[in-house]
């Protein structure tokens, strides 16, 4: 086996450079990439709020969210995708990451940088219609009906229905 591995890897670095990244983008697994951001009320003590998105199909509400692009910063992509969908503006900078800040999902093909945003209640939403249906404050202890997705999502943070179910922190 030593005798294969030796070969292999004397024929691999003969190869041009090129050709050589090529074969490890095919070897390798990819990944997605999204940025989510929790915008929470900064000017609410608890129980404070977030804002959520009812999005098509319009059977839960989701936190705002997005893929990033190919060598995009995941703040910066966050901070675009959140402008994107609810007009909410800030900057990449004002983005807290939150701990854990990516988060694998089961497939192990998708990872979601996870952010924190502080803005004023009286922030003015601005929503297409299209992708985005509604976008609305909410209480932390008192969150409409949620994708599944969002759901296990906010779990991580204690957030939400599956808050007090250890296995959907751990990815179970």
């Amino acid at each position: 086996m030593a005798r294969v591995r030796s070969v292999f890897y004397s024929t691999f670095y003969r190869l041009p450079a090129r050709w050589r990244r090529r074969l490890v983008r095919l070897a390798t697994q990819k990944y997605t990439v999204g940025g989510v951001v929790i915008v929470r009320d900064a000017d609410r003590e608890a129980p404070d709020r977030m804002v959520l998105l009812r999005q098509p199909p319009g059977y839960g509400w989701n936190l705002p969210a997005g893929l990033l692009k190919r060598g995009e910063n995941p703040a910066t992509g966050a901070a675009r995708e959140l402008f994107e969908e609810s007009g909410i503006k800030v900057s990449a900078d004002e983005l807290i990451p939150l701990a854990p800040n990516a988060l694998v999902h089961a497939n192990g093909r998708w990872v979601d940088m996870v952010f924190e945003a502080r803005v004023p209640s009286t922030v003015e939403f601005a929503v297409d219609g299209a992708e985005v249906y509604e976008a609305a404050w909410h209480r932390v202890d008192a969150l409409p009906p949620l994708t599944p997705s969002t759901a296990r999502l906010l779990a991580h943070y204690g957030l939400g229905p599956y808050a007090s179910y250890p296995e959907v922190r751990r990815g179970d």
